[in-house]
């Protein structure tokens, strides 16, 4: 598949730098570098209403939730909980800052960046844990929060992608609509053309690098073919809500997504599918390397706007 042209550059300035794969460092260090990469091409951050953070309960901890509210406000508003890409070991609130700070203002829709556990400090299935009690909570507490409980939808890209997915199917009576980026449905070593193609390291994302990142999250591999870390093992979809799965072309993860928007077509869902061809994963956040980026997110909140 032929890359769009800032997609091609920005490729060829990885090769380049010549810089070690996420696989390649210490966790601490592979944090730095993700979060250093995001904050140098995400660009002009949006502006919104207000931003606030929350501890939430859970068990005998908390869990933060970063809040944005849109500039236009009232009540009942439709709301949408977030859960950060990384792999489940590197990202944060601040990587994902400037993608909630967009869809937020673009969608009108209040947005709920939750902070989860991260691994290999918490082992699956902490943060996904995290993601399911933030989310019951932010429904349980509607009301106050000047959110319209039959207006809650769960996004998330990439690990966070796995995420909502397993939240939209674990929480189905609660969650409206699901927005799944660049997810990674699927933890097995199922061979899919797109990890063939796309996953040997030239293209940001690497297969070696989500080995590492599922080493970390368990030290039991199969643990995570269970539906609750890959959602697309679940047999039985129905009843879940209406979803939007967004890939991008040259991502070894783009075939798995397809697969499973078109699973949850099959179960009678309505799933909506959209590839963009010419470009990496997780192109959202690289609007000044990447073309496409701010058109996807307007594309992604425009959806989220109408379908909540």
């Amino acid at each position: 598949m032929a890359m769009d042209a800032s997609t091609e550059l920005f490729v060829k300035n990885l090769a380049e730098n010549n810089g070690p794969a996420f696989h390649e460092l210490p966790v601490d260090k592979c944090r730095e570098v993700y979060k250093e990469l995001v904050s140098q091409l995400s660009g002009e951050l949006a502006d919104i209403g207000e931003i606030k953070e929350l501890s939430v309960p859970a068990g005998n901890s908390q869990i933060t939730i970063r809040v944005y509210s849109p500039k236009k406000t009232e009540e009942n508003m439709p709301a949408v909980a977030y859960f950060h890409g990384g792999g489940w070991v590197i990202g944060d609130l601040d990587t994902h800052d400037p993608v909630c700070r967009r869809l937020c203002a673009k969608s009108d829709c209040i947005f709920f960046s939750v902070e989860y556990r991260l691994a290999p400090e918490n082992k699956y299935p902490s943060g996904i844990d995290d993601c399911i009690t933030a989310t019951q909570w932010i429904y349980d507490n509607a009301n106050k929060l000047g959110v319209d409980s039959k207006r809650i939808g769960v996004a998330g890209d990439s690990a966070g992608g796995n995420m909502a997915a397993v939240v939209a199917q674990e929480l189905k009576n609660i969650v409206s609509y699901q927005l799944l980026m660049c997810p990674a449905v699927d933890l097995s070593d199922k061979s899919y053309p797109s990890r063939e193609e796309y996953g040997q390291g030239e293209y940001l994302l690497s297969m070696k690098d989500m080995l590492w990142f599922g080493g970390h999250l368990s030290n039991d591999l199969e643990q995570l073919l269970e539906p609750k870390a890959s959602p697309i093992s679940n047999n039985n979809l129905s009843g879940l809500p209406p979803a939007l799965t967004v890939t991008a072309g040259c991502d070894p993860l783009c075939d798995e997504g397809k697969a499973y928007a078109d699973k949850l077509s099959e179960a009678g869902i309505d799933s909506e599918y959209k590839c963009y061809e010419g470009t990496i994963h997780n192109f959202y956040q690289f609007p000044l390397a990447l073309e496409t980026a701010l058109e996807g997110l307007d594309f992604m909140a425009a959806r989220l706007k109408e379908r909540l």
